[in-house]
């Protein structure tokens, strides 16, 4: 920024070329908004104040161009394959990939999450598994560096999307780069702009037979590659490296060996050989003169599209074959709560679906499954579901790396079930085979994690989202003519001197050294660090640290909110609650509480409370109180993975009877050793200009609970799920007897959001709907697959 031919004009208005912050903040506005004609058409408006200095988009544009801090320049070079002729010219646009390394490596955004040194972790005596750092792989690379070099591990990613809709057939195959000393939960979020986009790769037609033109551009598309990562493969040259083992140049020795038999350039011959070697037909591959590039490790597996999309290719088909509709009827009956899609059409018809929807099922299918499969069915079932959900963890250990290999050998132990129920079928009938590519790449997942750590830092859900930010939402504000790609990038190139600039004018208004600031903050950092990490946007915490009253003036993605700092906090700080201000409903009396939710023995079940805890004097001045009551609450918990980490806090919904909801629409918590159904969240309080105090005791909110009872000493073996039912009131001599049991406990005994599933004993009426299918039921499975923390929680608890 410093070094820009127009910094003398920014010590008098950081923000030139425009006159300040509202011309600049209109121009933002325009660009990030506003299509190239629409932009045009506001500023040729009648205005009632005064107009901008640009008078048109072509002005604007100019504007920005002026601005500093662009990215490494983009370029177009024309590419030909040797004896093939396209139908129009092959242009790749691209940028050089070790300038754009180097400027994230540089960038002081990413400053305090970054990573630089390979380290071990213990977890008492086993070593966890997370970042890349953390691997065998990671100190057997930086041995071979010379002292005071570190690793720059490169992360690339690439996908053909098409960007129109029905008609013209446009479509866009970018490449990303990001480097993976930016810590994993950063650099996977879209919204941290730690991936940059190096390329936009050409999707030519060859005129060629259609057998071959997947191979051409395959070929072209290494080629590419070759040429956009060409410097860094000078970088990873230059050192002392050790040459790489024998092994690693195993396939690269076949295609070597097969392009001396064969001329490459003779498709049909080569192709054929290839088949027999299994290769693809690619003869000079990127990687082939890159150093330690093996691509038995840098090829990893992908949770989103070996785990999600099989799950919804093959495992929801299979279901389908065995359930019929009945698969529909259960999902319409489940519970609803808050943050999870609730299928209420049922899933059979669904032709497509995003990563969320796949995990939102895989939540719940085994449970749905009960009854309606034959028992080694739904153990294959049950054992795929576990694999995924082993795979996903954040850190494994030894322990989890065998647990996750064991579900995998209890599949294969018990899918002879599936073909048994005829329910794997292709376009010919059925099938009687698992010849399935992606179920082969699982038995590589063990080897991977020991490789190159948790699979979920290499996820696709990134890259997924980077086509939509880099190729289908700019190409919307393009003239979508033949050089629609160059627009793209224009507009690419300005939105990343935008977000560069922004960040120029808020520290260039800071009255107080940035330096200064950041050493200060440091110590206060370490403080909060030491309590609870949250979800930040590493711009805004950066901002945050060097100029805090800029901190407002920057928009970012929404933190998670830390409720253990203003929340009602367990004893033990282990879990936070979160309650409104203002009461869903205000000063009750105990008449008016016990109709708004059905519970005539309100008191009583009160008094028994205090009478248990040591507190029975209290049940007197109890009588005289009113009191506020929530029909929801938040709770929030630090990660079972990382237990410095907090998790986004989750809603518990405990609405009083409607007519929308007879019983009241009331989720499920654990409370210490056992399930309960919340159905009331309140707090005694005084009558409004009474003088009385509310003791100390009953100064806190409550919930009313009617809890359930676990069936059995073990989990159900099919399912590895706790089957519970409803606990009745077994006291005779009380007119309550036989009916459910109700009982008050604090609020902060609650551990856990959980979530119950009926126990289906064959096919489900389709009158019972989701609104009353936890009342409709005795029994029910604990879903231990409803999150990934319960999950983890409830695998250790029972290992324990």
């Amino acid at each position: 920024m410093q070094d820009h031919n127009l910094q003398s004009e920014r010590t008098v208005n950081p923000w030139y070329p425009f006159d300040g912050p509202g011309e600049w903040s209109l121009a933002k506005f325009l660009v990030e908004n506003l299509t190239q004609t629409q932009i045009d058409q506001f500023l040729k408006l009648d205005w009632t104040r005064e107009r901008p200095a640009f008078k048109s988009k072509d002005e604007l544009f100019f504007y920005l161009d002026l601005l500093p801090g662009r990215g490494p320049k983009w370029q177009c070079t024309e590419f030909r394959l040797k004896g093939y002729e396209s139908e129009q010219p092959i242009y790749l646009i691209w940028r050089d990939a070790l300038e754009v390394a180097k400027q994230l490596f540089a960038n002081p955004v990413y400053a305090n999450h970054m990573c630089y040194d390979p380290h071990k972790v213990y977890n008492r005596t086993e070593r966890e598994i997370g970042e890349f750092w953390t691997t065998d792989e990671a100190w057997t690379l930086q041995d071979q560096l010379p002292p005071g070099a570190t690793i720059v591990p490169i992360i690339m990613a690439s996908d053909k999307t098409p960007v129109t809709r029905h008609t013209g057939g446009l479509q866009m195959h970018p490449l990303f780069l990001t480097i993976g000393n930016i810590q994993s939960d950063v650099r996977m979020k879209a919204t941290s702009h730690a991936w940059r986009c190096v390329a936009f790769m050409p999707t030519p037609t060859f005129l060629v037979s259609s057998n071959y033109q997947t191979l051409l551009q395959s070929r072209l598309w290494h080629k590419c590659m070759d040429f956009v990562c060409a410097n860094l493969k000078v970088a990873a040259r230059v050192g002392e490296f050790m040459v790489d083992p024998l092994a690693h140049w195993h396939t690269y020795a076949l295609i070597r060996d097969l392009c001396n038999r064969v001329d490459p350039w003779n498709l049909y011959a080569f192709v054929n050989e290839a088949k027999k070697v299994h290769l693809s037909g690619v003869h000079l591959p990127y990687w082939r003169n890159w150093r330690r590039a093996n691509p038995a490790n840098f090829l990893t597996p992908e949770v989103l599209h070996v785990l999600h999309k099989f799950f919804f290719d093959h495992v929801l088909k299979w279901i389908k074959e065995v359930m019929g509709l009945e698969l529909n009827t259960r999902f319409r009956s489940q519970h609803k709560r808050i943050g999870i899609r609730h299928f209420g059409s049922g899933v059979s018809h669904v032709k497509q679906m995003t990563g969320r929807e796949h995990q939102d099922i895989q939540r719940t299918i085994v449970p749905t499954l009960w009854g309606a499969a034959p028992p080694d069915f739904l153990r294959a079932v049950r054992a795929m579901i576990d694999f995924i959900y082993l795979a996903q963890n954040p850190i494994h250990t030894a322990t989890s790396i065998q647990a996750m290999t064991s579900a995998l050998s209890e599949f294969h132990a018990f899918k002879d079930a599936i073909i048994v129920a005829e329910a794997r079928r292709g376009k010919s009938g059925v099938k009687e085979d698992f010849d399935i590519p992606k179920l082969e790449l699982m038995q590589n997942f063990a080897r991977a994690i020991r490789n190159v750590g948790s699979l979920m830092q290499w996820s696709a859900d990134v890259s997924e989202r980077l086509l939509i930010t880099h190729c289908k939402h700019p190409f919307e504000k393009t003239s979508r003519q033949k050089d629609f790609v160059k627009q793209i990038v224009r507009i690419l190139d300005r939105e990343e001197a935008i977000r560069l600039f922004d960040l120029y004018t808020l520290l260039s208004q800071s009255t107080h050294d940035p330096l200064i600031n950041a050493v200060i903050t440091e110590d206060d950092e370490v403080a909060v660090y030491t309590i609870a990490v949250t979800e930040t946007d590493p711009a805004l915490a950066w901002i945050s640290r060097i100029n805090p009253e800029a901190q407002r003036h920057l928009h970012g993605p929404r933190p998670v909110r830390n409720h253990f700092l203003k929340g009602i906090v367990s004893d033990d700080a282990k879990v936070a609650f979160n309650v409104t201000l203002n009461p869903n409903r205000k000063r009750l009396t105990v008449p008016e509480l016990q109709l708004l939710y059905g519970v005539c023995d309100f008191l009583e079940i009160f008094g028994t409370f205090l009478m248990t805890s040591g507190h029975a004097d209290l049940y007197a001045p109890l009588c005289q109180l009113v009191f506020d009551v929530w029909f929801k609450f938040r709770i929030q918990l630090h990660s079972t993975f990382q237990e410095r980490t907090i998790m986004p806090s989750q809603v518990v919904q405990a609405e009083s009877p409607s007519e929308q909801f007879p019983h009241g629409h009331c989720d499920v918590v654990l409370i210490g050793p056992f399930v309960a159904q919340v159905r009331a969240v309140f707090q005694p309080t005084t009558k409004r200009y009474s003088s009385l105090e509310v003791p100390a005791f009953l100064n806190q909110v409550f919930v009313l609970v009617q809890p359930f009872t676990f069936v059995g000493d073990d989990p159900e073996p099919l399912t590895r799920m706790w089957r519970v039912r409803r606990s009745l009131n077994i006291n005779p001599s009380l007119p309550q007897y036989g009916e459910r049991l109700a009982i008050i406990v604090p609020l902060t005994d609650i551990i856990h959001a959980a979530e119950l599933i009926p126990i289906y004993e064959g096919p489900l009426s389709k009158d019972v709907q989701s609104n009353v299918s936890l009342e409709l039921f005795d029994e029910f499975f604990l879903n231990n697959f409803a999150d990934k923390e319960l999950y983890h929680a409830l695998a250790v608890a029972l290992d324990s």
